[in-house]
Protein backbone atom coordinates (compact mmCIF):
# COMPACT_ATOMS: atom_id res chain seq x y z
CA UNK A 1 0.00 0.00 0.00
CA UNK A 2 0.86 3.52 -0.53
CA UNK A 3 0.55 6.34 1.64
CA UNK A 4 0.72 9.38 -0.25
CA UNK A 5 1.58 12.78 1.65
CA UNK A 6 0.83 16.27 -0.16
CA UNK A 7 4.04 18.78 0.48
CA UNK A 8 6.63 17.04 2.24
CA UNK A 9 9.86 16.81 1.82
CA UNK A 10 11.07 14.44 -0.59
CA UNK A 11 14.18 13.09 1.53
CA UNK A 12 11.44 12.72 4.44
CA UNK A 13 9.53 10.80 2.75
CA UNK A 14 12.12 8.61 0.98
CA UNK A 15 13.38 7.54 4.57
CA UNK A 16 9.40 6.80 5.82
CA UNK A 17 8.22 4.95 2.49
CA UNK A 18 5.94 7.62 2.25
CA UNK A 19 5.11 9.21 -1.92
CA UNK A 20 5.41 12.44 -2.78
CA UNK A 21 2.73 14.34 -5.06
CA UNK A 22 3.77 16.87 -7.68
CA UNK A 23 2.16 18.33 -10.13
CA UNK A 24 -0.42 15.68 -9.99
CA UNK A 25 1.98 12.85 -10.57
CA UNK A 26 3.32 10.46 -7.59
CA UNK A 27 7.09 10.50 -7.32
CA UNK A 28 6.92 7.36 -5.36
CA UNK A 29 8.38 5.42 -7.62
CA UNK A 30 9.50 7.26 -11.00
CA UNK A 31 8.68 4.19 -13.06
CA UNK A 32 5.29 3.72 -11.95
CA UNK A 33 4.26 7.60 -12.65
CA UNK A 34 1.03 7.18 -11.27
CA UNK A 35 -1.08 10.35 -12.33
CA UNK A 36 -3.40 12.18 -9.44
CA UNK A 37 -6.48 10.07 -10.88
CA UNK A 38 -4.88 6.94 -10.17
CA UNK A 39 -3.69 8.38 -6.54
CA UNK A 40 -7.38 9.29 -5.53
CA UNK A 41 -8.29 5.64 -6.04
CA UNK A 42 -6.20 4.18 -3.88
CA UNK A 43 -7.97 1.87 -1.58
CA UNK A 44 -7.03 2.37 2.23
CA UNK A 45 -8.74 0.19 5.07
CA UNK A 46 -10.01 1.85 7.55
CA UNK A 47 -9.61 0.91 11.53
CA UNK A 48 -12.88 0.46 13.09
CA UNK A 49 -13.74 -0.75 16.80
CA UNK A 50 -14.63 -4.52 16.85
CA UNK A 51 -18.30 -5.02 17.48
CA UNK A 52 -17.62 -6.70 20.92
CA UNK A 53 -15.94 -3.95 22.01
CA UNK A 54 -18.69 -1.35 20.82
CA UNK A 55 -20.66 -3.49 22.81
CA UNK A 56 -18.73 -3.75 26.14
CA UNK A 57 -18.90 0.04 26.43
CA UNK A 58 -22.50 -0.28 25.81
CA UNK A 59 -23.05 -2.98 28.92
CA UNK A 60 -20.66 -0.64 30.95
CA UNK A 61 -22.46 2.23 30.54
CA UNK A 62 -25.78 0.73 31.37
CA UNK A 63 -24.88 -0.80 34.98
CA UNK A 64 -23.35 2.58 35.60
CA UNK A 65 -26.47 4.03 34.77
CA UNK A 66 -29.39 3.66 37.53
CA UNK A 67 -32.87 4.35 36.74
CA UNK A 68 -34.23 7.57 38.50
CA UNK A 69 -36.28 7.77 41.31
CA UNK A 70 -39.94 8.68 40.88
CA UNK A 71 -40.58 12.05 41.99
CA UNK A 72 -41.96 12.38 45.71
CA UNK A 73 -45.34 13.71 45.13
CA UNK A 74 -47.28 13.10 41.26
CA UNK A 75 -49.50 16.38 42.21
CA UNK A 76 -52.49 13.86 41.39
CA UNK A 77 -54.30 14.95 44.95
CA UNK A 78 -53.91 18.48 44.08
CA UNK A 79 -55.40 18.15 40.34
CA UNK A 80 -57.80 16.61 42.26
CA UNK A 81 -58.53 19.06 44.94
CA UNK A 82 -58.69 21.96 42.28
CA UNK A 83 -61.36 20.11 39.83
CA UNK A 84 -63.44 19.67 42.47
CA UNK A 85 -63.11 23.17 44.26
CA UNK A 86 -63.82 24.57 40.58
CA UNK A 87 -66.75 23.14 39.83
CA UNK A 88 -67.78 23.47 43.46
CA UNK A 89 -68.86 19.56 43.42
CA UNK A 90 -70.85 18.56 46.58
CA UNK A 91 -68.28 15.86 48.29
CA UNK A 92 -68.96 13.35 51.09
CA UNK A 93 -65.71 13.16 53.34
CA UNK A 94 -65.59 9.96 55.63
CA UNK A 95 -63.40 10.31 58.63
CA UNK A 96 -61.32 7.48 60.60
CA UNK A 97 -63.86 7.56 62.91
CA UNK A 98 -66.83 6.52 60.73
CA UNK A 99 -68.81 9.66 60.33
CA UNK A 100 -69.51 11.53 57.17
CA UNK A 101 -69.53 14.98 56.32
CA UNK A 102 -71.15 16.67 53.09
CA UNK A 103 -69.91 19.87 51.56
CA UNK A 104 -67.98 21.70 49.17
CA UNK A 105 -64.33 22.19 49.09
CA UNK A 106 -63.28 25.64 49.12
CA UNK A 107 -59.53 25.14 49.88
CA UNK A 108 -56.85 22.50 50.76
CA UNK A 109 -53.61 22.63 52.44
CA UNK A 110 -50.75 20.13 52.56
CA UNK A 111 -51.98 18.91 55.76
CA UNK A 112 -55.65 19.82 55.89
CA UNK A 113 -59.38 20.64 53.74
CA UNK A 114 -61.98 23.00 54.28
CA UNK A 115 -65.65 21.73 53.94
CA UNK A 116 -67.85 24.52 53.27
CA UNK A 117 -71.29 23.32 54.48
CA UNK A 118 -75.47 24.78 53.55
CA UNK A 119 -76.62 25.43 57.58
CA UNK A 120 -73.76 24.35 59.01
CA UNK A 121 -70.63 25.51 60.37
CA UNK A 122 -67.55 25.07 58.23
CA UNK A 123 -65.24 22.55 59.21
CA UNK A 124 -60.87 22.26 58.99
CA UNK A 125 -60.50 18.39 58.61
CA UNK A 126 -57.12 17.26 58.82
CA UNK A 127 -55.90 14.79 55.98
CA UNK A 128 -54.50 12.03 58.46
CA UNK A 129 -58.10 11.84 59.58
CA UNK A 130 -59.84 11.26 56.24
CA UNK A 131 -60.67 7.72 55.34
CA UNK A 132 -61.34 8.33 52.03
CA UNK A 133 -63.63 11.23 49.71
CA UNK A 134 -66.21 10.77 47.18
CA UNK A 135 -68.35 12.61 45.32
CA UNK A 136 -71.74 12.83 46.39
CA UNK A 137 -73.41 12.29 43.09
CA UNK A 138 -71.36 8.85 43.22
CA UNK A 139 -73.09 7.33 45.91
CA UNK A 140 -75.13 4.29 45.60
CA UNK A 141 -78.22 4.64 47.53
CA UNK A 142 -77.94 8.33 48.35
CA UNK A 143 -76.71 8.00 52.09
CA UNK A 144 -73.01 6.86 51.13
CA UNK A 145 -72.95 3.34 52.33
CA UNK A 146 -73.08 0.15 50.69
CA UNK A 147 -76.71 -1.68 50.41
CA UNK A 148 -74.92 -3.79 52.86
CA UNK A 149 -75.45 -1.17 55.51
CA UNK A 150 -71.47 -1.07 55.81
Amino acid sequence: MICLRVGIDPAIAQKTGDAVIRNGVSEADPAEGLAMKDVVSVNRKLIRPSLSEIQEQMQGGRMGRRKPTPPDQTNAESFYYVKQMQARTPMVVVLDSGETIRGVIEWYDKSCIKVHRNGEPNLLIFKSCIRYIYKQSDAKNGTGENSNGE
